[in-house]
């Protein structure tokens, strides 16, 4: 069993369809089914029953479908750890960001990095900041950028801070929020959770929601063209200008904050390339990258 044949167990036990593995693997499906009976040959076991309704495994197949994820990521920290050899800085950085980041931040954080690196490559996953730390839990990634504040053990350093403001194209009173157009999006529940609490403490009606749409940026958008106001962190209203703002606060008056945090296992610091990406982010000014 070489890497391959892990990969092929590892995406045919997500996928339980031959033609979505070959295409995701760019195989032909009867390549694939070839590797499948070298496998089973290999192993002197049957893998996997294909019918009507796809792929099933058999008790042996699950077995070694759930030893998949173990032997590629072995096979990655060998590869790592004999790159990390040499004094070379090369390599694959392998990143998990939350939707916002990577929407803005991250591009010009990674290619000031790759100037200073040119030989570095990435690999960027990307979805909402719960997803991402349970990457770095699992040490799928070296590095993750998450919203918020979550159980964490290993590396971790505050970027920055963001007040969340009721964003709004004409001026408007909070006491006067409960009636007026709400233009929600979705979010982590993170911060879903600060927003509904926040509320809950304020109101007893429920929010007039007459926009729901997928991401922050259109929320963002409708509401600089007056569709309702919308409730958003400080950083995504930076480039907009004429907009009243007001900063949501805690009953004692205090601004609510979301964090913006990098975390890492620590064990991962001994590879060069991962220790230079954590120094570099800390030293450089993310508030200014564009």
């Amino acid at each position: 069993m070489d890497e391959r044949d892990w990969l092929i167990l590892q995406t045919l036990f997500k996928e339980k369809n031959m033609t979505k593995t070959a295409h995701a693997l760019y195989l032909s499906q009867p390549a694939l089914t070839s590797r499948i009976k070298q496998m089973e040959k290999e192993f002197g076991v049957q893998i996997v029953n294909r019918g009507r309704r796809g792929v099933t495994f058999t008790p042996q197949g699950e077995y070694l479908a759930r030893c998949a994820r173990e032997m590629l990521l072995k096979m990655q920290h060998i590869k790592e750890n004999v790159l990390n050899m040499e004094n070379k800085m090369t390599g694959t950085l392998r990143l998990g960001v939350s939707t916002f980041f990577t929407d803005y931040k991250l591009p010009g954080l990674l290619k000031l990095f790759k100037d200073e690196y040119p030989e570095v490559e990435f690999k960027v996953m990307t979805g909402w900041s719960n997803e991402m730390i349970h990457l770095a839990h699992n040490q799928d990634v070296h590095v993750a950028f998450i919203k918020g504040d979550y159980s964490w053990k290993g590396g971790k350093k505050l970027l920055f801070e963001e007040p969340i403001y009721i964003a709004s194209k004409e001026p408007i009173a909070l006491e006067d929020l409960p009636n007026l157009p709400r233009i929600d999006y979705h979010t982590d529940q993170n911060l879903k959770t600060v927003v509904d609490n926040w509320w809950a403490e304020n109101y007893t009606k429920p929010p007039l929601v007459s926009i729901d749409v997928d991401k922050a940026g259109t929320s963002k958008n409708m509401m600089a063209n007056g569709l309702g106001y919308a409730i958003l962190p400080g950083m995504l209203l930076s480039d907009l200008k004429n907009i009243h703002k007001i900063a949501i606060q805690t009953r004692d008056g205090q601004p609510i904050i979301r964090k913006t945090w990098m975390v890492f296992p620590e064990e991962y610091l001994q590879l060069n390339i991962v220790r230079a990406f954590v120094e570099f982010v800390e030293r450089t000014d993310l508030q200014n990258i564009p």
